[in-house]
């Protein structure tokens, strides 16, 4: 009998738990076109804020050893054309739709949340709380507790369905932002985000980035946001969607071992959108060697 790799985050069942990093797959209309997207766990879309973004200009990507810096300044449709452009598609679509979200000021996130409310198709939101708060001097919700918990306690008046928060790496305790965030509401936690970083063309002495500071992805990141996971595992009680450099089985195996309960891919996507499906057919594989019944046999069992 196969292993199960059904997994369950809030009452909410997955087929597996591999599932797509928001920005990373689009609104899931491209990946498609490659295999049913009833393979993987879930979809996470790409972030939606309450107007289109068109987000910085290029270059906004640069290649780095073992990750990739991105500046793309959360270009996206917005709400209105989300609704009505892309979930007919995601409606159609037979895995977990997780909506990212974004914002500039509490009142935006909670908009786009409670249009988000009835839309069915959304099983859960992700709140990517890493964006700067105009109204606070530009400092990120996710940077401050006291922030996060506001925020997320505002979504949850809103949204009725499960909350995930989506936590930033670059604070001085990611543990007490992930308390903060369940003091809110939130079901959930996505963790990492992207780490802040940057690169400079040694010709022209110019950065590469035209925002000059992008997000750090990729391999690279991975033992941080083990490290990360492995912190809130412990301190918090909320179940965790593991980010961050994750490319093949192996990387899976260690998240969850340090108490992931689900994984993101992102970065690896770009260089083999069907590394989902090759992470499925090797982990069912692992799971029958070591003779365990069910992925979330693995969840927090590292040896300390």
């Amino acid at each position: 009998m196969p292993a199960d790799l059904k997994c369950k985050i809030a009452g909410v069942e997955f087929a597996n738990p591999i599932m797509t990093a928001s920005g990373c797959a689009g609104y899931g209309e491209e990946l498609a076109q490659i295999y049913p997207l009833s393979n993987l766990g879930a979809l996470v879309t790409k972030s939606i804020s309450l107007k289109v973004r068109p987000g910085h200009p290029p270059p906004r990507t640069v290649e780095t050893p073992g990750g990739l810096l991105n500046a793309i300044g959360l270009a996206n449709v917005g709400i209105d054309r989300f609704l009505k452009e892309k979930v007919p598609f995601l409606e159609k679509q037979k895995t977990k739709v997780i909506v990212n979200v974004a914002g500039s000021t509490i009142d935006e996130y909670v908009e786009v949340c409670s249009r988000l409310n009835d839309c069915s198709c959304a099983d859960m939101i992700e709140l990517n709380i890493s964006c700067p708060n105009v109204n606070e001097g530009g400092i990120e919700f996710g940077t401050s507790p006291k922030l996060t918990e506001k925020t997320v306690a505002a979504a949850r008046k809103v949204f009725k369905r499960p909350i995930i928060a989506k936590l930033a790496p670059n604070v001085t305790s990611i543990a007490e932002i992930a308390n903060a965030a369940e003091q809110g509401g939130a079901d959930a936690l996505s963790i990492i985000n992207s780490v802040i970083g940057t690169a400079v063309d040694i010709d022209s002495w110019q950065p590469l980035l035209t925002n000059i500071n992008g997000g750090l992805t990729g391999p690279a990141i991975k033992p941080i946001a083990l490290a990360m996971v492995s912190s809130v595992y412990r301190k918090c009680n909320l179940p965790i969607i593991g980010i961050g450099g994750i490319t093949d089985y192996k990387d899976v195996i260690e998240y969850l071992l340090y108490g992931a309960t689900a994984v993101q891919v992102g970065t690896a996507l770009f260089v083999d959108p069907s590394a989902p499906l090759k992470i499925v057919k090797d982990l069912k594989k692992y799971l029958k060697e070591k003779k365990l019944k069910s992925v979330t046999e693995l969840i927090g069992k590292v040896r300390r």
